[in-house]
């Protein structure tokens, strides 16, 4: 565990970040346990599960034996030589996109589906915007012998048809959201109602570090072998060195959130990239939404409102809880890119580098891009972006859009 801590003001003390919540899940103002009465006693089983599971020698073994003979850990750090010549600073990316199933996503699920397997449960429901933790949780559930239902939001499903047949494919059912903004905020009401009825037998696996306490802070632990490992490969390349800057694309947040473990110890800075439609950190305020309390995009009344994104996995009207306490003493800081940028940068990354990124990642590339160019990032800064996902679910969409 990390025993990580900033200050959080001038002769204010100094407080705890990314270690173990309390038990009541919050990460200072924010996170909690907000759910009907019905889940509070699935929330508190859960969380004794997992904790349970967590300091057990053979739960990690399997895990970790899936991760490295299954998924394909440890991925690498690839330098990016021409992207850095271009930019005038040094660029290093930590290749989730080379993991099984073509993202970070795999590292969550795969903990969570032997968790659920040593509860006793035979199915997961989980909601998905890109697909990407809808084809995990599909190919964890095939994996180890359970059910798997997946709520898609029918826009999401219509912009992403490849990851909607990977997971038919794999077995799962995947069910259209045909309510609300019909993305990813919809997918994940329709996943709640399922747990609230099939409790007995059903684990939620949530995607991101969002929900109530357990979940962002047992994703977040299920995503820090994303950051341990960069650490440690980042000191190999660097001769000892962290990088001047860790950046990743944030949604709910659970690739950043991993990343951002492995280095809040440390003297990097700590870059979140939002979706400009949907900058919960931008332009949110503090509510109570899918039991959590956090920042999200709301109206004068307190009514959610609709994010947009061009990437279907940032199409969400707020963040992580654990993120917006980052922002909130000041040790991470969070921006936001259009939709131009993006396709710039997915462009751009594919030319220089020959790697098509994920829409989500192409986020954080548009930052660096912009970063780069105005001197936000110093000339010969270093510099660590994770590349949550790989891009070949999304080539179909950005073909379309250049036709």
């Amino acid at each position: 565990m990390s025993d990580a801590s900033v200050p959080t003001g001038a002769g204010a003390p100094r407080a705890r970040l990314m270690g173990v919540p309390g038990p009541d899940g919050r990460f200072g103002e924010f996170g909690g346990r907000f759910v009907p009465e019905s889940l509070v006693p699935a929330c508190v089983e859960l969380s004794s599960a997992f904790d349970e599971a967590w300091g057990d020698p053979s739960f990690h073994e399997e895990l970790d034996g899936l991760l490295t003979t299954y998924a394909g850990r440890p991925t690498p750090v690839t330098e990016c030589r021409r992207l850095s010549e271009q930019l005038g600073v040094r660029v290093l990316m930590k290749r989730e996109d080379l993991a099984h199933t073509g993202s970070h996503k795999i590292n969550n699920v795969l903990g969570q589906a032997l968790l659920a397997r040593r509860m006793g449960k035979q199915r997961l429901v989980a909601e998905t915007g890109a697909g990407q933790h809808g084809v995990a949780s599909a190919t964890a559930a095939a994996l180890l012998g359970l059910r798997c239902v997946v709520y898609m939001g029918e826009v999401d499903v219509a912009r992403q048809e490849l990851n909607v047949f990977r997971m038919r494919l794999l077995g799962a059912e995947v069910r259209p959201v045909s309510s609300g903004s019909r993305t990813l905020k919809d997918a994940v009401n329709e996943a709640l109602r399922d747990w609230v009825a099939t409790v007995e037998t059903t684990h939620y696996c949530i995607g991101s570090v969002m929900g109530p306490h357990p979940y962002p802070y047992m994703v977040r632990e299920l995503q820090r072998v994303v950051g341990d490992e960069a650490r440690e490969q980042c000191r190999e390349v660097l001769g000892g060195a962290d990088p001047d800057v860790v950046v990743a694309c944030i949604g709910g947040g659970s690739n950043a959130a991993g990343t951002f473990a492995g280095f809040v110890d440390t003297r990097s800075a700590l870059v979140g990239v939002e979706a400009a439609g949907g900058a919960a950190l931008g332009s949110g305020v503090p509510g109570v939404v899918h039991g959590m309390r956090s920042m999200f995009l709301q109206d004068e009344d307190g009514q959610i409102l609709e994010a947009h994104s061009i990437s279907a996995g940032l199409d969400y009207p707020g963040i992580g809880p654990e993120h917006a306490q980052l922002a909130a003493v000041g040790r991470a800081t969070y921006h936001s890119v259009g939709d131009d940028e993006v396709l710039d940068a997915f462009r751009t990354l594919a030319a220089t580098e020959g790697i098509i990124p994920a829409l989500e990642p192409a986020h954080a590339v548009a930052w660096l891009l912009r970063a780069a160019r105005t001197g936000e990032v110093p000339p010969g800064s270093t510099v660590l972006l994770t590349m949550s996902g790989r891009g070949d679910k999304d080539v179909a969409q950005v073909m379309e859009m250049q036709s």
